[in-house]
């Protein structure tokens, strides 16, 4: 569910405040973040943050398309490793029953 309108986005304001210094001063470091629910607004594009993911921080550059999403959703917090099932098993056995016929080395 979207906030209202009335209420207008969530935007961290000591968050928009190190933008608009950084923006004043004409630096170019990446602004370390913990507000993943803060909304991407305008101001912030062609900045670079550093956006926490639980464990590391992420290196996010803000563009157009960005604007009115989430920082949270460019720092995925979970790793996708591979899918384990019926299909890997099968797999595995198949490749242990090759290695057992073929006796280990070769001749």
């Amino acid at each position: 569910m979207s906030r209202s309108l009335k209420k207008g986005p969530y935007v961290d304001a000591k968050l928009l405040r190190k933008v608009m210094d950084q923006k004043a001063s004409g630096g170019r470091d990446p602004i370390r973040t913990w507000a993943r629910s803060c909304t991407v607004v305008p101001e912030f594009i062609g900045h670079q943050f550093n956006v926490h993911n639980g464990k590391s921080f992420l290196k996010v550059t803000v563009t157009e398309e960005m604007v009115g999403h989430k920082l949270g959703e460019f720092s995925p917090t979970r790793i996708f490793r591979r899918h384990s099932g019926a299909s890997s098993r099968a797999a595995a056995s198949a490749k242990a029953a090759a290695a057992a016929k073929g006796g280990g080395a070769r001749t």
